[in-house]
């Protein structure tokens, strides 16, 4: 696989040529800019720009415009090959906080174990229903302390609007949800998600993590995505590379916080 390649073949599938990922929202291209709006609960933000720097400083603004009118709260997701090379920089100074930067890996699905074995009395389970949610939810939030209640939400949507588009899987040791992941479809590309694998403590390495990966790769394969990618955090990067998956970028999540925007608050 080349790296180029397929670098490039994300941006024009997924970044440039993004569809909605959810119910109630709309995909919207405004001059070199490609946006995402939805509801309150969805993800909403910027997929991909193309600017230079007398244009960026104005864009920038034009976001910022959209998303207070609609008083939503927006993350500009910036790549390290997006222009210009200062736009990080450009994002700090007009309000945006930086979050935790990941790295953008890619593998071929078929290429990935394909039979992960688990531990003694543990078993995946597909998600169908809101009790399901709820465990993926729980598994969340206690293995990255974080409130999760909106991954619930969201999930429940899809599954309820349009399953073939999601599968979220959770391992049960005794009944107990220990481990959990998500897997979001891109119909009309290449390209399948891998999203939220968590393991509580205590089932670390363990196998879990890669586990879920396989029986994600599986199912994507098996619903005709060749490739399967991942925004990887340090503590991931290195079993996904030791699995197959190649690096082609780094992304940053830039967020505004309309609850925080001087402009609604003077």
């Amino acid at each position: 696989m080349d790296p180029q390649h397929l670098r490039d073949l994300y941006d024009r599938q997924l970044r440039r040529e993004a569809r909605p990922d959810g119910p109630g929202c709309r995909i919207e291209r405004v001059g070199d800019v490609v946006r995402q709006t939805g509801p309150a609960h969805a993800w909403n933000g910027v997929l991909w720009s193309r600017l230079d720097a007398p244009a960026a400083d104005r864009a920038i603004a034009g976001q910022i415009d959209h998303y207070r009118t609609a008083g939503l709260s927006f993350e500009w997701k910036l790549y390290a090959h997006d222009t210009p090379g200062d736009l990080g920089a450009r994002l700090l100074a007009a309000g945006f906080t930086a979050e935790d930067t990941e790295t953008l890996m890619v593998a071929e699905a078929t290429s990935l174990p394909q039979d992960v074995p688990l531990p003694a009395g543990v078993e995946l389970r597909e998600v169908t229903d809101e009790a399901g949610v709820r465990q993926v939810v729980e598994v969340h939030e206690r293995a990255f302390g974080t409130d999760s209640a909106h991954i619930g939400r969201r999930l429940l949507d899809r599954l309820a609007a349009d399953p073939g588009t999601v599968t979220a899987v959770v391992a049960l040791a005794a009944g107990e949800p220990v481990s959990a992941a998500r897997l979001e479809l891109c119909p009309g590309t290449d390209f399948a998600g891998l999203w939220g694998g968590g393991t509580v403590e205590g089932w670390r390495g363990r196998g879990l993590y890669r586990a879920l990966v396989a029986h994600r790769a599986r199912v994507a394969a098996r619903r005709g995505h060749r490739l399967v990618q991942v925004d990887a955090a340090d503590t991931s990067r290195p079993i996904l590379q030791r699995l197959g998956f190649l690096a082609l970028t780094t992304t940053t999540p830039y967020t505004h916080d309309v609850r925080t925007d001087p402009a609604v608050h003077p």
